[in-house]
């Protein structure tokens, strides 16, 4: 993936893919996919989802999207103990 083709909020995606399995139509099965895309649009996402329709038996049931900046400002903790180990 080259990553210049894609503007916008440049950020980790998470997808939840819910589907129904082929041989058992009745129960679902998840598959977890992870990927830099960019919000709103998500266009690394969608060429999946495009590819697992074309190419995939199982139907996707949802997809649920959850995505983080992947720079920003860091948030710092400072340890209340510290612990030597020899």
């Amino acid at each position: 993936m080259h990553m210049e083709q894609y503007t916008g909020d440049f950020r980790l995606t998470t997808a939840r893919i819910l589907y129904y399995l082929p041989d058992y139509p009745s129960l679902l099965q998840t598959f977890l996919w992870q990927h830099y895309d960019t919000a709103p649009d998500y266009p690394v996402l969608k060429k999946f989802l495009d590819y697992w329709q074309r190419h995939i038996e199982g139907p996707v049931h949802s997809v649920a999207i959850a995505s983080r900046p992947a720079l920003g400002p860091t948030t710092y903790r400072y340890a209340s103990a510290s612990l030597a180990v020899h």
